[in-house]
């Protein structure tokens, strides 16, 4: 399931949201809380939820900044990034073995931020002019505040391609490849798993791609006048998280 949206909201729990979280322990269902935001760790994270009411064990989460470094682990092992991010992604990145600099990194990793520095992405853009490789770690355009939208990830990514002309591969949703390392942290298949989001351009597509049935949640960024102005749809539709509790408990009283 999706963190923003699903579970909270500018960090304050979503009615219901604790409920739904004790009803999947009790009923041993393994689950993952998925993030496009890099810029924690899951030990931050969960601290975060914990402050919201809702306790997520650190090893249920899963970031886009793990899925990064997880694939680029993968691609090339033990290489090195220049990476313009914070502890989210550089504790990550360190994990799986790769040196950050500046000289003639592999990769050039962009996540979130708090503060952009023009001279970070000035760097960024002369070493991917000079042939180092682009990622990002999501596309999302805007990420939330009490005051309104910030630019994310894939807004500065945006700037850097218009200034290199070179577009990056982005790790996280809507990318099934993150919906695929995290059924495989679950050791799951995506015939018995469901994706719950609360955005159809990134949640319902990265379920839908990967094979999983999907949930869209009317409590996040995708209202109900919305759905259909899209080339797909979930497969079912709920108010919150609380709709879905209902849910769980029939098919409880449905088995033997």
């Amino acid at each position: 399931m999706d963190m923003d949206g699903v579970l909270v909201k500018e960090e304050q729990a979503i009615p219901g949201a604790a409920c739904w979280l004790e009803l999947l322990t009790q009923r041993h269902l393994p689950f993952l809380v998925l993030t496009n935001n890099s810029m924690f760790t899951p030990r931050d994270l969960a601290a975060r939820l914990r402050t919201s009411g809702l306790d997520v064990p650190e090893q249920s989460i899963w970031t886009s900044a793990l899925a990064t470094a997880r694939f680029l682990s993968e691609q090339r092992p033990g290489g090195s990034a220049f990476v313009i991010g914070e502890a989210g992604l550089t504790t990550a990145m360190h994990e799986a073995g790769y040196t950050m600099t500046d000289r003639n990194p592999d990769y050039v990793i962009l996540g979130e931020t708090r503060t952009y520095s023009f001279e970070r992405i000035t760097t960024a853009i002369r070493l991917i002019v000079a042939g180092s490789r682009f990622i990002a770690t999501n596309p999302d355009p805007t990420g939330p505040s009490p005051d309104g939208p910030l630019p994310a990830t894939g807004s500065v990514a945006a700037l850097i391609t218009r200034a290199t002309g070179a577009a990056p591969y982005y790790v996280g949703k809507p990318n099934p490849l993150m919906m695929r390392s995290a059924l495989n942290t679950l050791q799951a298949h995506s015939e018995t798993a469901a994706m719950v989001g609360d955005r159809m351009d990134t949640d319902v597509v990265a379920g839908l791609e990967a094979g999983m049935h999907t949930v869209l949640v009317l409590t996040g960024s995708t209202a109900a006048h919305d759905i259909d102005r899209f080339p797909y749809g979930p497969a079912r539709v709920a108010d919150s998280i609380a709709d879905l509790i209902d849910d769980l408990d029939d098919k409880a009283h449905e088995e033997p």
